[in-house]
C-alpha cells in the first residue's frame, strides 16, 4: 500500500516513461523522456527523481528540446553521485517522476543582442535559448575539456578547451569572454555553470565592460563540495 508521503509525490510530481537513451558525448548520456502537456520556455529545467529506494533525491537538469510529446536532458558524467549514476543505468521502458518544466532563466525578448558563457553544464541549456532566438544577433563562448566534450549548440558559438584543469573557477572561460569584441552597447548577458566562474564573468561585465546589472542574468548550476546548488 502506498504510504502517505509517495501518495504526495503522486500529487505533485509528473509521470514519463523512458523512450530513449544515448551517448552524446564520451561524457554526456542524453535520457529522453516521454511526457505530453508539458508549458517550456528554452532555458526551463526541470528535477528529477533519482535513486532506488524510498523516496529517492532530486536533481535538476535543463530540458535540452521538448516537442510536446518527449523532452531530453543532457546529463554529464562528472563523479558517482546519484544523478550520474541513474543516467548509466537508466532504460528504455522505465518510469521517472520529475518536476517543472520551470525557472527565469529564458531568453529575453527585446535585447540588442544575447551573450552567452558557460561550460558543459551550461551547454545543454544554451543550445535550445540560442535556438529560440530565431537568427538574432548573439555571441556564445563555450568552455569544454576537449572537442570531444562539444555538445550540438548553432551559430557563433566560441569554443574554448581545459585540457584536464578544472572547471572549477576556470581562468581559461574568463579570458576567453575578455576576448570576445562585442558591440560597445551592452546586450542581454545569460551565464551559468560553476558558481565562481559565474562570478567572475559577471564581474568582468559589470565592472570592466560597464554592463548594467540587470542585464547579466546568472544561473549556477553547482559549486565544488557544495550539495543543492543546482
Amino acid at each position: 500500500m502506498p504510504t502517505l508521503a509517495h501518495r504526495l509525490l503522486d500529487r505533485v510530481l509528473t509521470h514519463g516513461t523512458v523512450t530513449g537513451v544515448r551517448n552524446v558525448t564520451p561524457r554526456v548520456i542524453g535520457v529522453r523522456i516521454a511526457a505530453q502537456g508539458l508549458r517550456w520556455t528554452p532555458g526551463q529545467q526541470v528535477r528529477v527523481l533519482v535513486g532506488g529506494g524510498g523516496l529517492g533525491t532530486r536533481r535538476t537538469y535543463s530540458v535540452r528540446d521538448y516537442d510536446g510529446a518527449a523532452f531530453e536532458l543532457f546529463v554529464l558524467q562528472h563523479g558517482d553521485g546519484p544523478g550520474a549514476a541513474w543516467a548509466r543505468g537508466v532504460r528504455e521502458g522505465e518510469e521517472v517522476l520529475f518536476s517543472g518544466p520551470e525557472g527565469r532563466f529564458v531568453p529575453q525578448v527585446g535585447a540588442a543582442y544575447h551573450l552567452f558563457a558557460g561550460e558543459e553544464t551550461a551547454a545543454a541549456a544554451f543550445g535550445p535559448m540560442i535556438a529560440a532566438l530565431a537568427g538574432a544577433g548573439h555571441h556564445a563562448v563555450i568552455e569544454v575539456d576537449t572537442a570531444e566534450d562539444r555538445i550540438p549548440v548553432e551559430g557563433d558559438v566560441t569554443w574554448t578547451y581545459r585540457h584536464g584543469t578544472p572547471a572549477a573557477d576556470s581562468p581559461g572561460l574568463l579570458e576567453a569572454l575578455r576576448g570576445l569584441d562585442l558591440p560597445e552597447e551592452p546586450g542581454v548577458a545569460y551565464l551559468a555553470g560553476e558558481a565562481r566562474t559565474v562570478q567572475s564573468l559577471r564581474r568582468h561585465l559589470v565592472t570592466e565592460r560597464g554592463w548594467p546589472r540587470r542585464a547579466v542574468l546568472t544561473k549556477p548550476f553547482w559549486a565544488p563540495g557544495k550539495r543543492g546548488l543546482e
